[in-house]
């Protein structure tokens, strides 16, 4: 138990420093050509597959308040993130928090389902959803608690909502989702090969 919790506090310290180096440097983006793709959920699948639901929730939770930090220019600027504060600086923080906690969250149950065939199949599809949850709970919060306003209205351009959703995110997208499928299926599967953490039993 005792070196249970200390492998545990240990990959959670480790992934806060990732996202802490993500947030705070342009290490977090990979330019690819016209692309520009983020691995910032790949932390929060790992504290997922080897914490736990918890685990992914608290970096989930970590995630999100660095993200609205950006809102301030805090790490890494956010330009759409300093106009939502502008419009509304609590349902900014809802929209920049909750869908990274509430992704963290559902990545540990998606993994727990997953892993009882094969741990690496288990470890692909949560990294999978760690970049599709991301945008999707992301972007779904921009239209709900923003869809009205003349921003977001302006960026829509008088299209369908999913037309604009599609467009919004384009390939990077699609992108982010193969490179975090290929990243925490393998980093994932090595930690529970290693017996790391608490989703190994």
């Amino acid at each position: 138990m005792k070196k249970t919790n200390v492998q545990s506090l240990t990959i959670m310290a480790l992934m806060t420093a990732v996202l802490l180096i993500f947030a705070f440097t342009p290490i977090g983006t990979i330019p690819i050509g016209p692309l520009a793709i983020s691995l910032n959920m790949i932390p929060v699948a790992i504290c997922a597959i080897v914490l736990g639901p918890v685990g992914g929730a608290i970096a989930g939770a970590i995630f999100g308040i660095l993200s609205f930090l950006q809102c301030f220019g805090i790490g890494i600027p956010s330009g759409m993130g300093a106009t939502l504060l502008s419009i509304n600086p609590f349902l900014a923080f809802v929209q920049r928090f909750i869908p990274r906690l509430l992704d963290g969250l559902l990545l540990g149950y998606i993994f727990r389902a997953f892993r009882k065939k094969n741990a690496y199949v288990g470890c692909a599809v949560t990294g999978f959803f760690s970049a599709f949850l991301n945008t999707l709970f992301f972007m779904s919060a921009l239209v709900m608690l923003f869809g009205n306003t003349e921003y977001v209205q302006g960026l829509v351009g008088g299209r369908n909502i999913i037309v604009f959703i599609c467009a919004f995110v384009g390939v990077n997208a699609v992108v982010e989702m193969i490179v975090a499928t290929i990243v925490v299926g393998a980093v994932g599967s090595a930690l529970m090969k290693a017996r790391v953490g608490v989703s190994k039993k």
